[in-house]
């Protein structure tokens, strides 16, 4: 296949995989450094999975605040997204779960300046309601008969996991590997697993359905999260005011909300 193919493939694979964000919920404090007046268009958020509530809400309000931008994300393990940009798929913005994620994008140039942290996230053990394993820390994990998710190691999820494992001199064989910390999680909601190493914002989230187990050994695996405007991003204007107001008091409020710590 030529190259020019497999461009067009991967734009045809991104648009089917774009989440259109609707609804409410808007905020009312202007895109932090740019003229609400001025900014239309539309901009594509490569997001990491577990930015999926944040971002979906965050983008509703940057659309509130902005009449006449549109936003649409990919949510998806960074790893698999930053491979999707550097093969030249469309996006305007970057919001990676890690700065070694991120580097892989502005070591190919694709990065349109250099990226700033925007959260942190820190890994906690989901297990089901009640946990009816009685986990209490990692060490439980490798009992016989507890069945572990954790995310595949390229995938900060489980880069983090592995320096936390390590950390606490844990050895243990997960029953599956997974690519995003959201299809992680999902084995824990769905009782194919006793427990997964997930970030604590993805714990808030599904709340209803899990609970988390703090271990101390977290704190030494803590994943900064890196956003950038893309080099070739199509609609930069309104991606550089989308990247300002992630990171205003209004953008800023939402995550901490969600459970992100501050940069």
């Amino acid at each position: 296949m030529s190259t020019g193919g497999i461009r067009a493939g991967l734009a045809a694979l991104a648009t089917v995989g774009l989440l259109a964000v609707a609804g409410c919920g808007a905020g009312d404090e202007p895109a932090a450094g740019a003229d609400s007046s001025a900014v239309t268009g539309e901009v594509t958020v490569f997001a990491a999975a577990s930015l999926t509530e944040s971002f979906t809400r965050i983008g509703a309000d940057f659309e509130a605040v902005n009449p006449g931008t549109k936003v649409t994300f990919s949510f998806a393990g960074s790893s698999q997204l930053a491979t999707q940009i550097n093969q030249g798929a469309p996006a305007d913005v970057f919001a990676a779960a890690s700065p070694t994620t991120m580097k892989t994008v502005t070591d190919a140039g694709n990065g349109g300046g250099t990226p700033v942290t925007f959260v942190r996230n820190q890994l906690v053990i989901a297990v089901p309601k009640a946990n009816p394993k009685g986990v209490t820390g990692l060490a439980d994990l490798t009992g016989p008969d507890v069945k572990v998710a954790l995310c595949a190691e390229q995938v900060p999820c489980g880069a983090a996991a592995r320096k936390a494992l390590d950390a606490a001199g844990v050895r243990l064989t997960p029953v599956t590997l997974e690519q995003d910390v959201k299809a992680a999680l999902s084995k824990v909601k769905l009782g194919e697993v006793d427990a997964a190493l997930v970030y604590r914002t993805d714990v808030k989230a599904a709340a209803s359905d899990v609970d988390g187990v703090e271990f101390p050994e977290s704190a030494g695996a803590v994943n900064d999260y890196p956003i950038v405007v893309l080099k070739d991003a199509p609609h930069k204007t309104a991606a550089d005011a989308f990247v300002a107001y992630v990171r205003s008091g209004k953008g800023q409020a939402v995550l901490t909300a969600a459970g992100f710590q501050a940069p």
